[in-house]
């Protein structure tokens, strides 16, 4: 008996901590993040805003910082320079980077609808007839070589225009969009919502294509297309798991949440300054986008396909280019995700 004691206290200090080691297993590799975004107000960014706002990084164990830059182009260059981990922006920017062979992989997606709307002053081109009138013009777009300025410079190539024939103005996502609708320092705009909206109200544009609906982006593009997603290089993934699977538990928290939140539940969840001064027609947006929204974080199979076809369309660079689209994302980590919160 005396043995069979001893033999036993022996071995408890083992079996106390096996425990600790498995727990510890799936901790994030990397705690503390940098997240960067471009235009984090629109409601492209909503997921990644409410996963912030109601805690869900850091009930996965991460401390996640994110800066927000004007459009999407500055928040991948961010990335690609070292000062950010991650990027919240659009999926198209994970072929363009393979066609300059560095490998970026998308693990999460926001939004199955790009939200984008391209449309015309009311101001400066007030008998406007077609795409064609807006060759020699001035279009607003968050920034040069982000996802607004790719959808116009699609819309523009499929009436038969080149986005030379153009020139594209970085104006942002907020207020100073609105500003240069109104003071008519651009002829048109490619932006979001709730700006959009809010250009809408006042009739200081008219809509030429709108990609807010899964029925307009089906019409646009021709096929379901991706749109916001949390990217970054895939070295990042391979070496870190655990922090991926954190990030994709918490996107995919904020998507289940967002399908069940009311409009009071919006207003409450994000800063007051993402409201741009109207409540009321800030969740009148909302509603606007609400579908485009995903609702798992999944990427569609035949969205990667959709968002090259539209890329080769107007990028003269990727013609010669041979694109593995099953390198540019994952849903590994958002199934995984998606069965913690289903």
């Amino acid at each position: 008996m005396r043995r069979t004691i001893l033999k036993t206290l022996a071995l408890a200090p083992a079996a106390l901590a096996f425990p600790r080691v498995w727990a510890q297993a799936g901790k994030p590799e990397k705690s503390k993040l940098t997240i960067a975004v471009g235009g984090k107000n629109l409601f492209y960014y909503l997921p990644l805003t409410i996963a912030e706002q109601l805690g869900y990084f850091k009930d996965e164990g991460l401390q996640v910082e994110i800066p927000d830059f004007a459009g999407g182009s500055k928040a991948l260059q961010a990335l690609v320079g070292g000062s950010a981990d991650v990027v919240s922006g659009a999926y198209e920017h994970t072929i363009n980077m393979q066609a300059k062979n560095q490998i970026i992989e998308s693990f999460v997606l926001q939004g199955r609808a790009p939200q984008i709307v391209l449309a015309v002053s009311t101001k400066t081109m007030p008998d406007y007839k077609s795409l064609a009138d807006l060759k020699g013009k001035k279009i607003g777009v968050t920034a040069p070589g982000s996802s607004t300025s790719m959808m116009a410079s699609y819309v523009l190539a499929k009436a038969g225009l080149k986005p030379s024939d153009v020139s594209f103005i970085g104006v942002g996502a907020a207020s100073g969009a609105i500003t240069a609708v109104k003071s008519g320092q651009v002829d048109a705009i490619a932006n979001l919502d709730p700006v959009i909206t809010m250009l809408q109200r006042d009739n200081l544009i008219k809509v030429v294509a709108d990609t807010r609906t899964l029925k307009d982006t089906q019409a646009v593009y021709g096929g379901p297309m991706p749109a916001a997603v949390l990217y970054t290089h895939a070295k990042f993934v391979q070496e870190n798991p655990h922090t991926t699977q954190a990030l994709a538990n918490a996107m995919v928290h904020a998507l289940r949440w967002l399908t069940k939140a009311g409009p009071s539940d919006i207003v409450k969840a994000v800063p007051e300054s993402y409201l741009l001064g109207d409540r009321a027609l800030y969740l009148a947006a909302w509603e606007n986008v609400r579908q485009a929204i995903s609702p798992d974080g999944i990427m569609p199979e035949a969205g990667p396909a959709t968002a090259l076809r539209m890329l080769k369309t107007f990028e003269p660079s990727l013609a010669d280019k041979s694109i593995d689209l099953a390198k540019t994302y994952t849903n590994a980590f958002a199934r995984k995700a998606d069965v913690k919160y289903s």
